[in-house]
């Protein structure tokens, strides 16, 4: 946990961990949002996490090491000025481009899910072979929303144009969407995922997914009794252990290429949320580099 005073800095590392020409990862802040529907204030996110993240200690008592190691550059967020839809999603690409060219493992911190596209888009042209895996309580597949294909509502319709993915978790969709998925993505509601039992349904998951992974996590996905700081809350969810069971083995199952976590709107008087997403950032990073491999 750091001392030093550097705002804009992931964990407040030293120069040494967060020096860019060194760090193996990149932190991404991606403070968009549009299109919000219900609760509004996730372009305040990712600098709640990275003012949480400070107060994070760098033991991961877990994999019993320090991953900030590996080092830790915080990237300048792009400048949106009024830029919003394909528009906005250009310039997230742009920048995501920019950090994949030195090889950086990459974790956007949204802003809302409508950044996610820009990310993929990016990354799929590094890595063609790309599946993307949804954490999500929503399904996010309407074409549009709101007047706009570029929706919170629609990233993952975006998505699936041009990528395959896989939903984990999803308890709010639209009826019909399944029939209307490119094949072959998959959806998975949580009821459904309750009665196959984790083990079941990670093993289906894992044998479908390909070779590179790019996760995206809406932190709705998770119960918001642990999770209250989003903008459009779900009952239902996934606890934290449960979460980090299955990241873990998707770590060490697949080459995941990168990353964000998304829907972070910070409420006054509970930072435990800011400090929640904070640490999840900081745990893919761990699973990233010292996760180990599975047979």
């Amino acid at each position: 946990m750091s001392t030093l005073k550097t705002p804009n800095n992931f964990l407040g590392l030293e120069p040494k961990l967060s020096d860019y020409k060194t760090a193996k990862v990149a932190i991404l802040p991606l403070p968009y949002e549009a299109t919000t529907s219900y609760g509004a204030g996730t372009k305040r996110g990712p600098a709640a996490i990275i003012k949480a993240s400070q107060q994070v200690e760098f033991f991961d008592e877990e994999l019993n090491l320090e991953p900030c190691q590996v080092g830790i550059a915080t990237a300048k967020a792009p400048n949106f000025g009024k830029a919003s839809g394909r528009q906005a999603i250009k310039k997230i690409a742009d920048s995501c481009r920019a950090l994949l060219k030195n090889d950086k493992f990459i974790i956007g911190l949204g802003g809302e899910h409508s950044v996610t596209p820009g990310m993929v888009e990016a990354m799929h042209e590094k890595y063609p072979d790309l599946w993307v895996v949804q954490l999500d309580a929503h399904s996010d597949l309407r074409d549009t929303y709101g007047g706009s294909p570029y929706s919170h509502a629609s990233a993952m319709a975006r998505v699936n144009e041009f990528c395959p993915f896989v939903g984990l978790g999803i308890r709010s969709g639209i009826i019909g969407e399944r029939e209307r998925l490119k094949p072959p993505s998959r959806v998975y509601y949580a009821h459904e995922m309750r009665d196959l039992g984790a083990a079941r349904w990670k093993k289906e998951v894992f044998a479908h997914l390909g070779t590179s992974v790019y996760l995206t996590i809406d932190l709705d996905f998770f119960n918001p009794a642990e999770m209250p700081a989003v903008g459009t809350p779900e009952p239902g969810g996934f606890g934290w252990y449960e979460a980090l069971d299955f990241l873990r083995e998707l770590f060490a199952r697949h080459e995941v290429v990168g990353a964000d976590i998304v829907e972070l709107m910070p409420l006054r008087g509970m930072a435990g949320a800011d400090f929640f997403a904070a640490r999840l950032a900081y745990k893919l990073i761990g699973y990233k580099f010292f996760g180990g491999k599975i047979a």
